[in-house]
């Protein structure tokens, strides 16, 4: 992969999916990291599909963990609220 923001990982069938980071962040509420990315698909309305998950940014491959608490997804959700809020002002 020549795109160092694309990554791979395998959905619930074993087939490979290939996506972009589209940024990460450290919560100093959690004390966890996370990556926000798209597998570049779309919903019903058009609108790109973006997921986040936690990831040890000190690992050389680091492996995608789930979003567990109310409040990670919370903490999650805030930043791209603000993101989205930015783009529309612009």
């Amino acid at each position: 992969m020549e795109n160092k923001n694309e990554f791979e990982i395998f959905n619930d069938k074993g087939e490979k999916i290939t996506c972009n980071a589209l940024f990460t962040f450290e919560s100093d509420e959690t004390g966890k990291n996370y990556i926000v990315y798209t597998d570049n698909t779309t919903d019903e309305e058009g609108n790109k599909k973006v997921y986040a998950s936690t990831f040890d940014p000190k690992e050389e491959n680091p492996v995608l963990g789930p979003i567990e608490t109310d409040e990670e997804w919370k903490v999650t959700e805030n930043i791209l609220n603000k993101l989205q809020e930015g783009t529309k002002s612009e």
